[in-house]
Parts: C-alpha cells; structure tokens; sequence
C-alpha cells in the first residue's frame, strides 16, 4: 500500500512550509521508509526547486542524491482546506511527500497528475476521509 490512512493528515492548519517538511519528513523516518537524513533532503531539494506543481498541490520530496536514504516507498499526504502558503506567491490545499525506491517515484507521479490534473482533483479530495484517499491512490484509474 502506498498511501497508509495513517500517514494521511486532513484539516491541518498552515504552518511555515519548512515546519510541515519537517513533519512528512519524521512521519517517513518513524515508519521506516527513510532514515532521519531525508528530512534534509527534502529540505534541500526546496531551496533548489519549488515543489509547488500547480493545481494548489505541492509534491515535496528528496533531491536525487536522497535516494540512498529510502527504505521502501511511500507517501505522506496532508491537506489544508485554507490554504498553506508555499513561497513565490503559491498557497497549496494538498501536500503529498514522496519517498520512492528507485524508479517507482514515476509510477507515483502519474498517479498524482492523474488524480490531480485540475483544481477539480484537489477540491474533490478534500471532501474525502483517510479511507477513500487511500482508496483513490490504490485504485487503477
């Protein structure tokens, strides 16, 4: 399973973008898919690259030298209905952290343009709960 109810977080509200980095971080190094350096990483990649990739969703992940501090794949999501700011102007409802051994990061992001190909996508997922979000990235679409 790629997306676990457990690492999904609905309702937060906005926070510094690098304080909610910080979380999806520990959430993937507590559960084992990444060991405590990907925080960083994921950190790093921000300062380089925006993660903000239109449609009010940001796709937070490693820069490609985090691949070594990945343990199996998975996804971290969190929603904030109200908007978290996202820097350059951007204000994202839907955060998904991406871990992904090896090549399995595309399959994860096809999955994610798919859902989320308008703002319709994103809307539309707000209104889920834990169960059917999981459902929607576990379904073949």
């Amino acid at each position: 399973m790629i997306l676990e109810t457990r690492n999904i977080f609905l309702n937060q509200k906005p926070m510094e973008k690098e304080d909610v980095i910080r979380k999806i971080g520990e959430i993937f190094s507590s559960q084992g898919y990444t060991n405590e350096y990907y925080t960083q990483a994921m950190l790093d990649k921000e300062k380089v690259f925006n993660t903000y990739i239109g449609n009010e969703l940001a796709i937070p992940h490693g820069i490609e030298d985090a691949k070594k501090h990945i343990k199996k794949t998975g996804l971290v999501l969190v929603t904030v209905p109200e908007g978290q700011d996202w820097g350059a102007s951007e204000k994202v409802k839907v955060i998904i952290g991406i871990a992904a051994v090896g090549d399995e990061h595309l399959n994860v992001l096809q999955k994610i343009a798919m859902c989320f190909s308008d703002k319709a996508g994103v809307e539309k997922l707000l209104t889920l709960n834990e169960q059917e979000i999981s459902d929607l990235f576990e379904g073949e679409e």
